[in-house]
């Protein structure tokens, strides 16, 4: 028999608590994001589709870009028990200097055009939590001004050469003089890709009103406040270079740049030079010998050569050609923190994020960056603990195993090549040589090809 009494006050407030209610419309639906997916929703439901669309959208089918994101989820990883961390550090040295986080803010491109606060506040938050941010040859905002939005931070910054060298050269010697210490010399944009949602849509800069944007921008008037009572919208750096967005636009697509391009800027700069936009083993090793400080294994976020290779199916390869040193730093397709605990295991010793960004910037400003952060966070942190691990140097491929649905049918052999053994070398130790065996052991699903690991 089940003994009754009436309800009592004080233990029933021990059970339930009410949530006091924020008032803060911003803050409240933020609060309410929990993966960046749910800012990618909040984000397009305040931005008007021509905004978006050039955010979220890819090159021509836009596979790159979804296979990206499909290898990250085609994971399995493997937790060691029994092994306490109740303490983590997340933090990493990357390019002679310190981050919190094993990632960083990539760069974008009209980056106001989604909120803005643009830059600055992705500068501002990426100083106030301890990562670089990377400003982008097309960024509305100036070097000097990300230089005041994060004065103390780490500033990384993005260079197209252009078909007027000068004005590379110029760009690259403000921003050393304005304290930048790493610099990434783009090489996957030879020519524009074919961004069919932004054809579709008529974007431009300034935007074009059609009947059909006017509509869709009704429910968000915010944006056209913010839009039309702030500065004028301009490639900063290049404001006093002159020509119009689609001249400038061209000239900084360049076919013709090479590895001379490289030795120039090389010689020219006077910190880290990082080469982005690496896409094959062979050139992964070639700038390694030549002598860069590090790699960045992209396809633009898929936004130039649509069936690009996946950067994260390229790691395993890049890094035991090249050497577990070397610093191989990888983007594209980047939505949660786990992608980047697995893309630091199967050896990458950075990651750089891009819409995931601009996600958090649509859906609120510098805010919307800090809890894109701290949800990336979260998920590192959370990742780690259940895998067993306190540091991101016990981050390694036995801990993870990709699942690869795209067989490749008949392609080209890599040339064999003897390991490094210089200080980019590193020792296979027994530890992985003996999870590399268990793998072995332990064949995938036949309709599922398992690499990594």
């Amino acid at each position: 028999m089940v003994q009754r009494q009436l309800p009592r006050p004080a233990e029933l407030l021990e059970l339930m608590q009410f949530k006091k209610p924020e008032l803060n419309g911003r803050t409240r639906r933020l609060e309410s994001a929990l993966t960046v997916y749910d800012l990618r929703a909040i984000a397009k439901r305040r931005t008007p589709k021509a905004a978006f669309d050039y955010t979220d959208g890819a090159a021509e089918g836009e596979l790159s870009l979804a296979r990206a994101r499909q290898a990250f989820e085609d994971i399995e990883f493997h937790p060691g028990v029994l092994r306490p961390a109740p303490e983590l550090d997340t933090s990493v040295e990357i390019l002679g200097g310190p981050s919190a986080l094993p990632f960083g803010i990539a760069p974008t491109g009209f980056t106001r055009l989604m909120q803005t606060e643009g830059e600055v506040a992705g500068a501002s938050a990426a100083g106030a939590a301890g990562i670089p941010f990377t400003l982008s040859t097309l960024g509305t905002t100036s070097i000097e001004g990300v230089r005041a939005a994060n004065p103390d931070g780490r500033n990384w910054f993005q260079l197209y050469v252009m078909r007027d060298r000068e004005i590379s050269y110029a760009l690259a010697q403000r921003a050393a003089a304005s304290g930048f210490d790493t610099l990434l010399f783009t090489v996957d944009t030879p020519v524009a890709g074919a961004r069919l949602r932004d054809k579709r849509n008529g974007f431009s800069i300034p935007p074009q009103l059609t009947l059909g944007t006017i509509v869709n921008a009704i429910p968000r008037p915010w944006w056209w406040f913010d839009f039309l009572t702030t500065p004028k919208l301009e490639f900063a750096s290049l404001s006093s270079t002159g020509g119009t967005v689609g001249e400038l636009l061209d000239a900084a697509m360049d076919p013709t740049i090479s590895y001379d391009d490289l030795a120039v800027i090389r010689d020219l700069w006077p910190g880290k030079i990082v080469v982005k936009g690496v896409q094959t083993v062979e050139d992964s090793v070639r700038l390694i010998d030549v002598g860069v400080d590090g790699i960045v294994l992209s396809n633009h976020g898929g936004r130039q050569l649509d069936r690009a290779p996946v950067p994260f199916h390229l790691l395993p390869k890049v890094v035991k050609e090249v050497g577990k040193d070397a610093t191989v730093m990888i983007d594209t397709g980047i939505m949660n923190g786990a992608d980047i605990v697995a893309s630091i295991a199967l050896g990458a010793k950075f990651t750089l994020i891009g819409r995931a960004y601009l996600y958090g910037l649509m859906a609120g400003g510098r805010q919307g960056v800090d809890r894109t952060i701290a949800i990336l966070r979260s998920e590192i942190e959370r990742t780690m603990k259940l895998l067993g691990v306190a540091t991101l140097a016990e981050l390694e491929p036995r801990h993870v195993t990709q699942l690869q649905r795209l067989i490749p049918v008949g392609s080209p052999a890599v040339p064999a090549r003897t390991p490094r053994t210089t200080k980019t070398a590193a020792k296979t130790s027994p530890r992985a040589s003996a999870a590399n065996g268990s793998r072995a052991a332990n064949p995938a699903p036949p309709d599922i090809e398992v690499t990594g690991g």
